[in-house]
């Protein structure tokens, strides 16, 4: 009877044993879980975290609080220390998606496995203007940029000048890693650069008896000279006409780039004085440079532009930003009186 109830006392302390160990580790694992696979980040939709070289982990810790909608911040800091992570952060732009566990993104963090940006720049005239758009969507320094696109030695390297550096970015939307290089995206926009400029546009140029770096100057002077998207190959064409013959082109948008001042309405006798390369009143054929960076429709207009007669061009007096075009100089004056007359009547200086 005694061993009985020996037998059955040493049976019920291994069950009470038993249980205890799987309570404990039935509570531990409820606690990995929750550090590590458990949803700990709820935004209405995937955000992104943006790690520079400034940013430490205490700043991450914050904004994914306030942009990810973290519900416990801890548990992120416990695992982010069992992974030595705040020791070895990489720069990047993270998605943070809904549901997502701490083990997840620090996975992502740790292996620097970013999600790319999408860039676009488009309506850009100076390079200083581009640096400044690409820096805003980009960790690049605005000023990395512009040092690289005022080197001549940077700028001879890739087959340009300082003047014809801001032909080699075609406007579009690319996606790039957020934390490239200034070095490196220059490189990525030559190799946009050199796609675009196919077998088929590169025949097309040379027919025009253009090169890319032209094509590309010229295009930005018929988008400064029209805002009329179907005048572009008619702009494009006349200028053309005047190149193969030898005439000054007599863009007013090349006067404008000479002072330095595209809101002129109006261009005087002393304007077209200015002693530039880019008054090309002063100076026969192409400009040393763009007057902007030119769309691609722009680029396009100057290959397959309209093959005509004209050689001459005028706004027109109503002032809608179309233009008169003439084939001879008579027929021009008359146009240009014309519009001369109402800017006067409308007190234009």
């Amino acid at each position: 009877m005694d061993l009985n109830k020996q037998i059955l006392s040493k049976h019920s302390m291994i069950v009470t044993l038993m249980v205890i160990l799987v309570v404990l580790i039935g509570g531990g694992g409820l606690w990995v879980y929750r550090l590590a696979w458990a949803p700990n980040f709820n935004p209405d939709e995937t955000v992104y975290v943006y790690i520079n070289e400034e940013k430490d982990f205490d700043d991450l810790c914050r904004q994914l609080k306030d942009s990810a909608d973290c519900l416990r911040i801890g548990s992120f800091k416990r695992l982010s220390g069992l992974l030595k992570y705040p020791a070895s952060m990489r720069t990047g732009r993270y998605a943070v998606k809904p549901g997502m566990s701490n083990l997840a993104l620090l996975n992502d963090l740790r292996r620097g496995h970013q999600v790319a940006a999408r860039v676009t720049f488009n309506n850009v005239r100076l390079k200083e203007d581009l640096a400044e758009r690409i820096g805003d969507q980009l960790m690049l320094g605005k000023e990395d940029l512009l040092r690289l696109l005022n080197d001549s030695a940077y700028c001879g390297s890739l087959g340009f000048t300082p003047e014809t550096i801001s032909t080699l970015f075609i406007p579009n939307t690319y996606e790039i890693y957020w934390n490239i290089s200034a070095d490196k995206f220059v490189r990525r926009m030559k190799r946009e650069y050199d796609a675009f400029w196919t077998p088929v546009r590169l025949k097309k140029a040379e027919e025009i008896g253009l090169t890319p770096i032209e094509v590309s100057i010229l295009a930005s002077i018929v988008e400064e000279e029209t805002a009329a998207l179907d005048e572009y190959p008619i702009v494009a064409g006349l200028y053309i006409n005047r190149l193969h013959a030898g005439i000054p082109l007599q863009a007013d948008p090349t006067v404008k780039f000479a002072v330095g001042d595209f809101s002129l309405r109006r261009i005087l006798f002393e304007h077209l004085e200015i002693d530039s390369p880019y008054n090309t009143y002063k100076y026969v054929g192409l400009p040393p440079g763009p007057l902007r960076i030119p769309t691609i429709r722009g680029l396009n207009s100057v290959l397959n532009h309209t093959k005509h007669r004209y050689l001459y061009m005028c706004a027109k007096e109503d002032f809608s930003g179309r233009h008169n075009f003439a084939v001879t100089l008579a027929e021009h004056n008359r146009n240009a009186n014309r519009y001369r007359a109402e800017l006067n009547r409308r007190q234009i200086r």
